[in-house]
């Protein structure tokens, strides 16, 4: 069975297992044709089925394969014990492009980048500065500044809600975005939506404490709702099904989801529910900085995601697309344009 049939049709647990166990012997050395045709992936302790950025920086590793005929692997971090481990193997494989993914790994992909200074490695989502580390970070405050813009627009009780599973630039960047557009709307059109959850001059917020226990993210929305939040910005990856399991209860609250469009990787039984997601290309750098490897114009500039590159973008809105009026659809078309040009910046200090 292949990987990617490992991954398609195995549970999580299996899909670890299998990813973990199941890494070809690697070429020998740390440079030359077999080593530029293979990649190994570490994923963070969010796991590979993640419906985020483990999923998708995967995605992009298996496009990768299709349109360069690069050979990719993955290795799936359970735990923080996981994680120097996993860095550690995927180099000893002897491809010639490491990926890792998520802030957790910051640490182990800085070390084993310095001890390995013939490997190409590519972080996602982190910066780190090192000769051979390209970061792959996304300017997702202007994605999530048109959802807030959104999310004020579609109300029908005046109050929103975002937040976070950890207080980490990563995620407030989405948060920060997302305030900033609910005020936008409120300047235009003098009203008063609130945005619950973040305060963006003070960074800070509210959290979950991690990514992975849904049953956080849905008393955490549950809250939100009881304060009339009709819609809700879970940036927590898992722990965000959480929200869209209450909204489903609750009847009239939609979500945002973030980083892939939730209306195609969550369960089907929340499409009903998701306005739009705040999403980041992740599978496009991830075809470009192969290809780099290949041709031998690897750098350690960072890929930066913006509205301008498609890097980040709002998603369609699916089943609740009656929703967004086309006055509302016009002015969202607007703040983009402006956006791209330049007229309009969005400011967050947690920006790449």
């Amino acid at each position: 069975m292949s990987l990617r049939r490992v991954v398609t049709f195995g549970t999580a647990l299996v899909a670890a297992s299998a990813l973990l166990a199941g890494c070809a012997p690697a070429p020998e050395g740390g440079g030359g044709d077999d080593a530029a045709g293979c990649v190994r992936m570490v994923t963070n302790s969010g796991g590979l089925e993640d419906r985020s950025f483990n999923q998708s920086s995967w995605e992009g590793l298996q496009q990768a394969e299709d349109e360069l005929g690069v050979e990719a692997e993955a290795l799936v971090s359970t735990s923080e014990t996981d994680l120097a481990p996993n860095v550690r193997q995927a180099v000893d494989s002897g491809c010639a492009l490491v990926v890792t993914v998520g802030w957790e790994l910051a640490e182990a992909t800085l070390a084993e980048s310095e001890a390995n200074p013939d490997v190409s490695f590519a972080i996602v989502d982190e910066s780190v500065d090192a000769e051979n580390v390209k970061p792959v970070v996304f300017d997702t405050a202007q994605a999530s500044y048109l959802a807030g813009y959104l999310a004020a627009g579609v109300s029908k009780t005046g109050v929103v809600a975002t937040f976070g599973g950890g207080n980490q630039p990563p995620v407030t960047l989405f948060m920060d975005g997302f305030v900033d557009g609910v005020d936008r709307y409120n300047e235009v059109h003098g009203t008063q939506v609130r945005a619950l959850g973040w305060n963006k001059q003070e960074q800070d917020g509210s959290f979950t404490g991690d990514f992975e226990d849904i049953n956080k993210g849905k008393v955490l929305a549950e809250g939100f709702i009881d304060q009339r939040a009709d819609v809700i910005l879970p940036v927590a990856g898992q722990v965000g099904e959480g929200a869209a399991a209450a909204a489903i209860e609750h009847g009239s609250t939609s979500v945002i989801w973030v980083d892939s469009d939730g209306y195609e990787t969550l369960p089907a039984e929340f499409r009903p529910v998701v306005l739009t997601s705040v999403l980041k290309n992740t599978q496009q750098a991830m075809v470009e900085i192969v290809g780099a490897v290949q041709d031998g114009t690897f750098s350690n500039e960072p890929y930066v995601g913006t509205l301008e590159n498609g890097g980040v973008e709002i998603a369609p809105y699916h089943d609740l697309e009656s929703l967004v009026d086309p006055g509302l659809q016009g002015e969202i078309e607007g703040l983009r344009q402006a956006i791209i040009a330049g007229e309009l910046v969005v400011e967050s200090p947690s920006a790449p």
